[in-house]
This record gives C-alpha cells, sequence and structure tokens, in this order.
C-alpha cells in the first residue's frame, strides 16, 4: 500500500433536500472510469452533502490523465447547473452551490502533486465555468488557509437572525480578488474554494442547549485559535430546535484525535452546566477510505 499513488478529494455541495440535483450530480461522477465516491455524507439540517472521491494516479501524474481532476469538474459543473444558491437556506455556513473543495495526498502521493491538481481544477473552474475560486493551502502559493481566505470572505457570518444563513451572497461584489475566474460572482452560483492539504478529520460534538453563545464560548475554548487544543478549528453550529454542534476540523488527528476533542467539549459543557453527547465523524478515516476504494472493484488506471 505504501507505493501506491492515491489521491482523495472531498468535495462540499450546499444542497441536502434536492434529491433530482443530487442524483444528477453523482451520475457523472459514476462516468468517470477509475475514480470511486467512497463515501456520501447528508446532513438534511446544514442543507449539505459530502462527497469523498478517490483515484489512483499514474506513476508519473499528469494532469491531461486525471480522472480524479474530471471527476470532481464535472460535479462542479452539473451542480452550478441543477442548484440554485439564491434558494439555499440551512444552518451551515456556504460560499456558493460548491462550497469546498479539497484534495489530499493517500498512500505514498506527495502533497504537492494534489496541490497541482486542485491549481488545475481551479483554473478549470474559474475561466470555463466562470466561477470566482480562491486557493488554500499547498495549492496557493503563499500557502493562505482554509479558515484565513474563509474569514476574508465574510463565511463565519450568518446573514439573518440566529445562526442561519439564507439566500445566495449579499454582492455580486467580492472582498478578495479571485485566484482564478472573474472578479465579480453571479449570486446563484456563488463561489468556489480550492485547497491541497494533509489529512483532515472532521468531527462533531452535539450539546443539547439552545444557548448560542455559550456553546460559542466552549467552540473558541476547545480551538487552537482560542488557546484550546492544538490544530483544532471550531465552530458552534445550531442542529435542531435543541441541539447545537461544535463543529470541528482536526488539522493533525494523528495528534489530537476525536477523543481528545470529547473529552474537552465535555468539561467545557459541563462548566456551563450543560450536557454533551457522543461526537461522530463525517467521513471515514484515512486508511478505511484507502481500503473502500480498494474493495471497490477495478482501479487499474
Amino acid at each position: 500500500m505504501k507505493n501506491m499513488i492515491l489521491a482523495c478529494c472531498k468535495l462540499y455541495i450546499s444542497e441536502s433536500r434536492n434529491k433530482a440535483a443530487l442524483e444528477s450530480i453523482e451520475r457523472v461522477a459514476k462516468l468517470v472510469h477509475d475514480t470511486k465516491v467512497v463515501n456520501k455524507f447528508e446532513d438534511v439540517t446544514y442543507n449539505r452533502v459530502g462527497y469523498t472521491l478517490v483515484s489512483k494516479l499514474p506513476p508519473k501524474p499528469s494532469l491531461d490523465l486525471c480522472p480524479l481532476k474530471d471527476a470532481a469538474f464535472a460535479m462542479v459543473s452539473t451542480a452550478l447547473k441543477a442548484i440554485d444558491f439564491n434558494m439555499h437556506s440551512g444552518s451551515h455556513p456556504r460560499l456558493g452551490v460548491v462550497d469546498h473543495i479539497c484534495f489530499h495526498p493517500l498512500a505514498s502521493t506527495s502533497l504537492e502533486q494534489t496541490a497541482n491538481i486542485a491549481r488545475s481544477l481551479a483554473k478549470d473552474v474559474g475561466t470555463k465555468l466562470e466561477v470566482p475560486t480562491f486557493l488554500y493551502g499547498a495549492a496557493h502559493e503563499k500557502g493562505q488557509t482554509l479558515d484565513s481566505v474563509r474569514r476574508e470572505l465574510g463565511y463565519f457570518r450568518p446573514n439573518i437572525n440566529g445562526n442561519i444563513w439564507a439566500g445566495g451572497l449579499s454582492s455580486e461584489t467580492l472582498p478578495l480578488h479571485p485566484d482564478e475566474g472573474p472578479n465579480q460572482a453571479d449570486l446563484s452560483k456563488g463561489i468556489v474554494v480550492i485547497g491541497s492539504t494533509r489529512w483532515v478529520d472532521n468531527y462533531n460534538v452535539p450539546i443539547f442547549s439552545t444557548n448560542l453563545s455559550a456553546v460559542r464560548r466552549i467552540a473558541k475554548l476547545v480551538s487552537e485559535r482560542g488557546g484550546g487544543l492544538p490544530s483544532v478549528q471550531a465552530m458552534a453550529l445550531s442542529h435542531g430546535e435543541e441541539v447545537i454542534e461544535v463543529a470541528c476540523n482536526l488539522l493533525e488527528p494523528n495528534k489530537v484525535g476525536g477523543h481528545q476533542v470529547q473529552i474537552e467539549v465535555e468539561r467545557l459543557a459541563q462548566e456551563e452546566g450543560m450536557v454533551a453527547g457522543k461526537g461522530y465523524f463525517t467521513d471515514f478515516s484515512q486508511e478505511q477510505i484507502i481500503n473502500a476504494f480498494l474493495d471497490s472493484g477495478d482501479t487499474s488506471v
């Protein structure tokens, strides 16, 4: 396994309720040979779906022969045609119909290889689909982080009362110059953020409360930014009428994993007089994803 050249693409769509649109997106992914969708995570409350795609790369990787990029582009193109961002509503922040795409190296693949794929996809999305596209991580020339570009673009600010996002972007004019594509956004499509990083786990812990400000304090305290656990990013998101989740990105899951996050969120919740439920991962582990791909059938390139 260590000599295999594999890459993973996580692609997030701001939609979970329009089944016909999702079926059309999944259909085009299946048409691309040598790439498999190994996981689909739907959240109706967040109105968001995450797809995990895996593909082998050729021994001498070439962007002219990259099924993973082709599958991702086909999914983006189909999503932009099938979904109107102005009609979106949900309790998860988002910037566009296709909110976020990240490429991760697996097995013996290098980060630079997946960064090249990310940059190539961003160019195609920006020029061919005419959507403003922003790069981050290894795909960006200065290595800007996902949370920094999101913060500049207003990702963490709900656009209606409470903690809810509804409709498209507030303006066609963007506060940042995109890395690819036009300087103005089509409000029915939004923008796309594409990057490449080492493996990231996503772990969410429910807290049984309606006190959003208190759970925001917990999210800040559990995150590295707030002086908490190193390599952990966290935010508080409403998840139904009686639950608020502490949604975490674990940037170095081999050092700080879901177990440590669970213990810390439970401790902080108890200090606030709240009860935290059992958290969950939104995707398989890196090893599970590799095994799922290998078990899926013919994976030759």
